[in-house]
């Protein structure tokens, strides 16, 4: 497990966005309570975290392209997209396409040619897709990349991973109830440096909700816990956002080192939110309580926390606690925080 976890931490970096400017030093401890006129259903956070059925899809890195001229068979090309997010045409010389839609994709180029030739209209189409790229890790059959050439969904992806039915040697003939026996309690969905959203996929699936199958988005991180293990969640200004397992020896200075540490975004200095999604309460501490071994050693962490740092000069004084349902009953529990 401590193996695919490294590759989780070392896959998942993006950047976040800050909340609020940053006047004074924060407190040493800051318990914040949820607002009850924040809190949004758990469901509504997941349907908002879930891209739209009908969002067009944007190009990626490592997608094949091709390129028609209406009228100009001659200026055809089929082109792989670089690392860069771009593809490279004879008198335009590179072109960023990556991140945009065929249609915006094909207007780009029009615009690059322009000054060679008039009136062209470029028709985009993939004809390969590489760039839709999901990682499943944790208590799977087969963790690692998965492509997909549509939207990838929950299930979809948690099933070309290798649920547990495949590994309690289940055949194909096994019971609806067999099947659902075997699924994962809950899984998290790692968006980036700044999202993780908690599917508790099993009661999902035997109450006939569809938010059991979301649909997700290029890049996106699926871990699924071992039932044994105890761990936290890392987001913010860290080097490798993601799970990280709890010791009894843990502290918040060792598992902020096995996040690899601050990025530079963080500053010297950061203050590190911790938040406990069961309650809804945050607490604030100072960089300097980490190096205080007395201080330190009160600070007490728990399996579930989320821990958030946030980008220098800035600090988040609620961990958006509007996203943020504290109510363990729910058939869902979704953290997210969200652009300013």
């Amino acid at each position: 497990m401590n193996c695919r976890l490294s590759i989780l931490l070392a896959l998942c970096t993006t950047a976040v966005a800050p909340l609020c400017a940053q006047t004074a030093p924060p407190p040493p401890v800051q318990d914040a309570a949820p607002d009850p006129q924040l809190k949004q259903n758990p469901l509504e956070a997941l349907r908002n975290f879930e891209p739209a059925a009908d969002e067009e899809y944007r190009i990626g890195k490592g997608d094949e392209i091709t390129i028609d001229f209406a009228g100009r068979s001659d200026l055809q090309a089929k082109l792989v997209v670089g690392p860069d997010g771009r593809v490279t045409l004879p008198l335009a010389g590179d072109i960023l396409v990556a991140n945009l839609t065929r249609p915006d994709a094909g207007k780009a180029i029009d615009a690059a040619l322009a000054t060679y030739y008039s009136n062209l209209s470029s028709q985009v189409t993939v004809t390969k897709y590489t760039a839709n790229r999901i990682l499943v890790l944790g208590d799977v059959e087969h963790p690692g990349e998965l492509t997909f050439e549509g939207t990838p969904t929950l299930l979809e992806a948690l099933t070309r991973g290798g649920l547990a039915i495949s590994r309690h040697g289940a055949t194909t003939a096994a019971t609806e109830s067999n099947k659902i026996a075997q699924v994962p309690e809950r899984c998290a969905i790692y968006r980036g440096q700044d999202q993780v959203v908690w599917v508790d996929l099993k009661q999902l699936i035997e109450s006939g909700n569809t938010r059991a199958d979301l649909r997700l988005r290029r890049d996106d991180v699926i871990y699924v816990p071992d039932p044994a293990e105890r761990f936290v969640s890392v987001l913010g200004q860290v080097q490798h956002p993601g799970a990280v397992p709890l010791t009894h020896n843990s502290t918040l200075a060792s598992v902020l080192a096995d996040a690899g540490g601050f990025t530079d975004k963080a500053g010297n200095k950061p203050s590190i939110q911790v938040v406990d999604p069961t309650t809804g309460k945050s607490r604030i501490y100072p960089f300097n309580d980490l190096l205080n071994p007395a201080r330190a050693s009160e600070i007490a962490l728990k399996p579930g926390d989320l821990i958030f740092v946030p980008q220098s000069g800035f600090y988040r004084a609620t961990y958006f606690l509007e996203r943020l349902s504290p109510a363990t009953s729910l058939a869902t529990m979704a953290v997210l925080v969200g652009a300013p």
